[in-house]
């Protein structure tokens, strides 16, 4: 993937995701009140909804919960086959990403994989996953 397929910018309330991705952190929101854990950047728990979270850094490990194996791209910018990927992080968040790192028929249920990012441009560094330790 060559990244022209994106077309945003951070936010304020994305920028400590984006900035951790830049510097090889996954990052995410836990409440300072309840302990919730939440991936998507928010000023305030959904739970409590206190606006006491906190950004706190992933080790970057978890499993393949669910994926897909892409064959048509929806743009040139993508290299097939693919594999998005919906990876359960040790932390408690799901992140939808990619698997990297291998073929695509390799990709197993609760397979483990650990964290790995793409720069695309200047600002965005994306955070893919592959396979760690017997595939």
């Amino acid at each position: 993937m060559d990244g022209s397929f994106i077309a945003f910018s951070p936010t304020g309330d994305s920028a400590p995701y984006w900035e951790g991705c830049r510097a090889g952190e996954l990052r995410y929101v836990r409440c300072a009140i309840c302990n919730q854990v939440v991936f998507e950047p928010r000023p305030l728990c959904p739970r409590c909804h206190s606006t006491d979270v906190r950004w706190e850094r992933s080790e970057g490990a978890g499993s393949v919960y669910s994926w897909s194996v892409v064959w048509r791209p929806m743009t040139p910018a993508f290299t097939v086959p693919y594999a998005p990927a919906i990876v359960r992080v040790d932390e408690g968040f799901d992140i939808v990403t990619a698997i990297v790192g291998c073929a695509p028929d390799e990709i197993h249920d609760g397979q483990r994989v650990a964290v790995e990012f793409h720069e695309v441009d200047d600002v965005i560094t994306l955070p893919f996953f592959a396979p760690v330790g017997d595939a």
